[in-house]
């Protein structure tokens, strides 16, 4: 009956990434907090799960020319190590992974919270993203990859400790530094840094007995399809009302997993 229940909220969960284009994370990792897994299975679980659901979009992009390999190198020259850092961080400075466990749920909450505020702030971050005057957008320009390194660092750290960030906040970053990036290629970009920072962290999760094979295997075989029907539903569907109820609902989990 467990592996049911799992089969059909990996269903789920793919349903809603297809129709919102919300990252697996921000809706997997609470859920699986939500089912009573320990954090640290919920977040390297979901890492690995992560992974594997966003490669075929990669190898789509990447056919269609839409990933931009200078900026996504750049991303990961920051995100990659600071993953395996951190991982070798909690595996040398916490005796047990219950040890680090309110690192990560106060991590998961903070990305939420972000996240949220990212999606219901789209249509300004879009405006901004489009404006290039004011000494502040020349300044990104003339440093726009030295950012990039930057902002990679800070996905490396927030991704490995919640398995949130990697999508609507990755591509939130692209959006600001690079405003001639179209909206494809930022989609493209992201996804393609998103499948090597989740891995690495998720490997690093695995080697730190981090992850519950079985429900990995279960949230897949629900999730895939429904990524694909999702993403054939979402033209039909009103996304500008499904977003905001999205984004309320990580910003309350959010709230919750920050402070409480």
């Amino acid at each position: 009956m467990d592996l049911l229940l799992y089969i059909l909220s990996g269903a789920a969960v793919g349903l809603a990434v297809g129709l919102t284009g919300v990252g697996g994370g921000s809706l997997m990792t609470p859920l699986l907090l939500l089912f009573g897994f320990p954090p640290h299975i919920a977040v390297g679980t979901d890492l690995l799960y992560a992974s594997i659901t966003k490669a075929s979009g990669v190898i789509a992009h990447h056919k269609q020319k839409t990933v931009d390999w200078k900026i996504m190198s750049s991303l990961a020259i920051g995100s990659l190590p600071v993953s395996a850092v951190t991982v070798w961080l909690l595996a040398n400075y916490f005796p047990s992974p219950e040890s680090y466990a309110h690192i990560l749920t106060h991590s998961l909450g903070a990305m939420l919270m972000l996240t949220a505020g990212v999606l219901l702030l789209k249509g300004r971050i879009n405006k901004l993203h489009h404006s290039s005057n004011g000494s502040v957008r020349r300044f990104l320009e003339q440093h726009k990859y030295r950012f990039t390194v930057l902002m990679g660092v800070l996905l490396g750290f927030c991704v490995t400790l919640s398995s949130v960030g990697a999508g609507a906040f990755g591509a939130a970053i692209l959006l600001i530094l690079f405003p001639a990036l179209s909206a494809i290629r930022i989609i493209g970009t992201d996804l393609a840094h998103a499948v090597p920072l989740t891995l690495i962290a998720g490997i690093g999760h695995m080697f730190l007995g981090n992850v519950d094979y079985q429900l990995l295997a279960a949230l897949l075989v629900g999730s895939l399809p429904a990524i694909h029907l999702g993403t054939r539903l979402s033209s039909r569907l009103p996304n500008r009302v499904l977003q905001p109820i999205l984004s309320s609902m990580l910003l309350g989990l959010g709230i919750k997993y920050a402070f409480f």
